[in-house]
Order: structure tokens, then sequence, then C-alpha cells
């Protein structure tokens, strides 16, 4: 029999980990901003965020997970109740557990929920090119390495004098791999798994990085797999996660009303 009983974040034992995977695909050009110290290209100023070592583009864990939680949070009407980090957090533990906000994406420690331990569920990793815009990107002919330049106008509205300026962006088509991370710690967890799905399908119809307001960062997520790994039958017992989608979309994600369900009795297979 399954645990349905709310457990207390202080006393937490891990059940298992849902790997969720596939690739985002550019559909307008993507800009996320890089320090200007980061690579020097010719007095071009708005750069975007490179690898160190490749100087490929990448789409940081930071910036998917940030703007999930904000689509998140105003599409649950969570209020911002950090104005310095422009966040909601709870402040009660009680309405911890049961904020779909919070219990997703964790919260920082603070004097108020001091007592007891938030745990974050979701990890995203930073996103890198696939192999195919790897090539795409070398063999791109552009001012740019790896990426393209937009020319862009800044018009006075009271002079109607221009100011131009370049933009760096990832060009439309590129696909990046990405991979996050839904930890298990009880079952009602795996109730929450479907607004991990719902802010991904916010992504789409908003925009990821810089400048959305003037068409860049419309992307997709597509061919996810969702792979469960089995505290027991993975990192106890050394076996392999059990696949239980794949080639899926965002869509079909969210109508898929089996998915939890069927962790949920793989879980407690384990456990037998």
């Amino acid at each position: 029999m399954g645990v349905n009983k709310e457990p207390q974040e202080s006393s937490v034992a891990l059940l298992g980990k849902i790997l969720i995977s596939g690739k985002i695909v550019c559909e307008t050009g993507l800009r996320i901003g890089g320090l200007k110290e980061a690579l020097e290209i010719g007095g071009l100023e708005n750069i975007i965020v490179r690898d160190s070592v490749t100087n490929f583009p990448y789409i940081p864990g930071s910036s998917l997970k940030g703007k999930m939680r904000s689509l998140l949070e105003k599409a649950q009407g969570k209020p911002l109740t950090d104005k310095e980090n422009e966040i909601h957090i709870c402040k009660n533990s009680n309405d911890y557990m049961k904020c779909e906000v919070c219990r997703i994406f964790g919260v920082p420690a603070s004097d108020e929920i001091k007592d007891q331990v938030t745990l974050t569920r979701l990890y995203v990793r930073d996103a890198s090119l696939s192999e195919e815009s790897e090539k795409r990107l070398r063999d791109l002919e552009t001012e740019s390495l790896y990426a393209e330049v937009k020319w862009e106008n800044v018009i006075s509205r009271i002079t109607s004098k221009a100011t131009p300026r370049q933009v760096e962006r990832v060009p439309a088509g590129t696909e990046f791999n990405f991979e996050m991370i839904y930890n298990i710690f009880d079952e009602n967890d795996l109730e929450f798994l479907r607004y991990v799905f719902k802010a991904m399908k916010l992504i789409e119809d908003d925009y990821l990085g810089g400048y959305g307001s003037r068409g860049y960062g419309k992307v997709k997520f597509k061919n996810i797999r969702v792979i469960l790994n089995d505290i027991i039958k993975v990192y106890e017992k050394g076996g392999l996660g059990e696949e239980l989608r794949k080639e899926r979309n965002v869509n079909e994600l969210l109508k898929d009303e089996k998915l939890i369900e069927e962790i949920k009795e793989k879980l407690n297979k384990g456990k037998a």
C-alpha cells in the first residue's frame, strides 16, 4: 500500500528520481546574455552566454528553471512574497507543502521556516548544443562565433534619431539537449509532477531569454523521455532506470492521465 499521509520535511527518505530529457528547439533567435568580458567579438556588446571551454552557446539551467518558476507563479496566482528576489515564498511550512511553486522549486532558508527542511524537488541541468547543431554552427558564416548578429535600431520618439546596435543571438533552428531531475521523497510529490509539465508548456507559449516582446526566444520541447530511477533497483542494486515515455511532446505529457499512477505502482512494487 502507498503512503498517502503528508510527510514532514524534517524527516524524508528518497524514493526515486524521475529523469525528464529531450531537446529544446529554438523556433526564433534566442538571446541569453553573457558577461561582456567573456568573449571579445570586435566591439560587440550584447553577447550571448557561452561555454568557457568550447565557446559554444548553451542554456544555463538557472535561466530555464527561473523562467519555469516565474511563469508557474503567475499561472497559479502566487504573490511575490520575497520582494528582494521577486519570487514567491511560503512563510508557513504547512502552506509550503501544499504550494506547487515552493514544493517543486524549493525555498531559501529563512527564520520563518528554519525548523523545517525545505527540499527542492526539481533540478535543471545546463542545456548543451546537440551534435547536429554543433556542426551547423561551425559551418555558419557570420561575423560572430557560433551565433548570428541582428542589427536593431532604437528610434527616439522625440527627435526621431536612430541609434543602431548589434544584438548577438543563437539562430533559429538550433537545438539543445536538456535534462531535468525530479526527486520523489513521498508519493504526494507525484501529484505535483504535472506542474513541471505545465511550466514547460507555459514557456512554449511565452519566451526564453531576453527580448521576448521583440520576437526572440520562442522555443519548443520535443522528443521528451521520462525515466524512473527507483531508489532500490537503480541506486542500491545497480540496475537500469525504466523508460516510461519516449518521443513525447509537452501536450502529450499533460494529457497523460496514466503516468503518475504508473510511477506509484512501480515504486510500491520496488518496495515489496
